[in-house]
């Protein structure tokens, strides 16, 4: 190899030069940046997080560890057979069988752990912390997972509900107009399936504590009536949940394909590094999402998304925000000004 020319080492240790005072100062910003606190804790969930963010809050103000509190917030939805969307009475894939994705990152020690594909146990994220706890793992998945759970004192239950069986069956029976399967007539509809059928739903809490430290969960029983395995975002670090304790936190609900293909939730955290306001990264990602949906499928009449993805997002500061490609519902905060719902914001018009 030719000797390197003076001139070119010159050039060289030059750059090298300058670039010594910008990684210093990018240093010192994130230095600064660890010691920014909240004036007061702060929650975010999604639409059925109410009870979530009042028991995650509760638990902040007596000292607890932000990621304890969100799980005991979400362990209350995960447990409620009426919420058909989490863990206990959650609809089924299409043989009947409940499975169940969730992941949680802690912060302060930029951990994380995660099951998916998990049968039988109606607290994933519980799980899913034991994973993070207990494990040099990330994710644990399907039979593996459960043996885990097991191990670790879990007892299996029929997570199965009669009125998600009601629901499911419903699904089945009318599923192909040619097979041999028949539905009631409609005057003989269970009022379950009159009132629910095809909805997309999970539940994610953030938090940051007085002490400007963040945590995450998010938990599902995934797409309804989906293949068996199939496995969503939620599970996914960095898809359907993100937390840089220097930075803030990201989790998001709705079509789990988006967020896989576009790593959703840390690049809203990646946004607000650079200095948005939680609502601005939102809409950054939304945009991202929409410019990569390709797929004929997936459009609608205007070339736009047929599907919705949302997002619930706050920072280091305890700024805030719920954002979605269309505008739809609301997201729960509780923050020094109470708990309450809040409009999710929309990047566009329509559906």
């Amino acid at each position: 190899m030719a000797a390197m020319k003076r001139r070119d080492f010159m050039k060289t240790t030059a750059a090298l030069g300058m670039g010594l005072p910008l990684l210093s100062l990018g240093g010192v910003a994130e230095a600064k940046e660890r010691n920014v606190k909240p004036d007061h804790p702060v929650v975010v969930s999604s639409a059925n997080g109410e009870r979530a963010v009042k028991k995650a809050m509760e638990m902040l103000t007596k000292g607890a560890d932000p990621l304890d509190a969100v799980i005991a917030g979400v362990n209350i939805v995960e447990a409620d057979p009426n919420d058909i969307t989490v863990g206990y009475g959650g609809l089924p894939n299409e043989e009947g069988v409940v499975q169940l994705d969730s992941s949680v990152m802690h912060g302060p020690t930029h951990n994380a752990g995660a099951v998916a594909a998990l049968e039988n146990i109606k607290h994933p994220s519980k799980v899913a912390k034991l994973v993070m706890e207990r494990t040099d793992h990330v994710l644990l998945v399907g039979k593996g997972a459960l043996k885990f759970a097991k191990a670790h004192g879990f007892k299996e239950e029929n997570l199965l509900t009669e009125r998600a069986r009601k629901i499911w069956l419903y699904w089945k029976e009318t599923l192909n107009p040619n097979d041999d399967w028949f539905p009631p007539p409609p005057e003989e509809l269970d009022p379950e399936v009159r009132k629910i059928f095809q909805v997309h739903g999970t539940i994610n809490c953030c938090a940051v504590d007085a002490n400007g430290d963040l945590a995450g969960v998010t938990t599902t029983s995934g797409l309804f009536f989906k293949i068996p395995g199939r496995v969503g975002d939620s599970p996914i670090i960095g898809a359907g949940l993100y937390v840089d304790n220097a930075v803030g936190a990201c989790g998001s609900t709705g079509r789990g394909e988006a967020n896989l293909k576009n790593l959703s939730s840390f690049l809203v955290v990646e946004y607000m590094r650079q200095g948005l306001h939680p609502q601005d990264a939102i809409m950054k990602v939304c945009e991202r999402i929409v410019e990569h949906t390709k797929l004929p499928y997936l459009l609608n009449k205007r070339g736009k998304p047929n599907f919705n993805v949302k997002f619930y997002a706050v920072n280091k500061k305890g700024e805030f925000a719920g954002g979605a490609i269309y505008e739809s519902g609301s997201f729960w905060v509780y923050d020094k000004n109470g708990p309450r719902e809040v409009p999710i914001k929309g990047l566009l018009k329509g559906s």
